[in-house]
């Protein structure tokens, strides 16, 4: 695995994400910011923030599946969300739960939330967009 992830001394330890990721592989992989659509474009969880999130991080492992890495490979995410408010934390990590479970994976990775007005198109709740390093 490219990626590393740590919480140094000296930091906050936060359960639900890691401060820092160490990337040691060959190939920087930036990745579109990814929504609630499936592979034919179909709407997937409309008004449901769990779902939206669930199929966003579904939808970056198929792209990093499709030259050669996985989630695993994910160094940062950065995560948008119409309409933040604190009490969405619990839809988010409902997603992102559902995601890992179906992926087998860990995805607690270095994250970055920003609140949003709105999105491309407006059914869409989040959208989270990765850089991930391959080996």
């Amino acid at each position: 695995m490219a990626v590393t992830l740590i919480n140094p001394d000296g930091l906050p330890k936060p359960d639900v994400y890691r401060q820092l990721s160490i990337a040691t592989g060959s190939k920087l992989v930036f990745l579109a910011g990814q929504v609630a659509r499936d592979a034919n474009g179909h709407k997937v969880g409309e008004g449901d923030l769990a779902a939206q999130v669930e199929q966003s991080y579904l939808n970056i492992a198929t792209a990093l599946t499709a030259i050669g890495g996985s989630f695993d490979d994910v160094a940062k995410l950065t995560i948008y969300v119409v309409d933040w408010t604190p009490e969405k934390m619990p839809l988010l990590g409902e997603g992102v739960a559902r995601a890992a479970a179906k992926l087998g994976i860990d995805p607690v990775k270095p994250i970055t939330l920003l609140g949003v007005a709105a999105l491309g198109e407006p059914d869409l709740l989040v959208e989270v967009e990765a850089t991930a390093v391959i080996d």
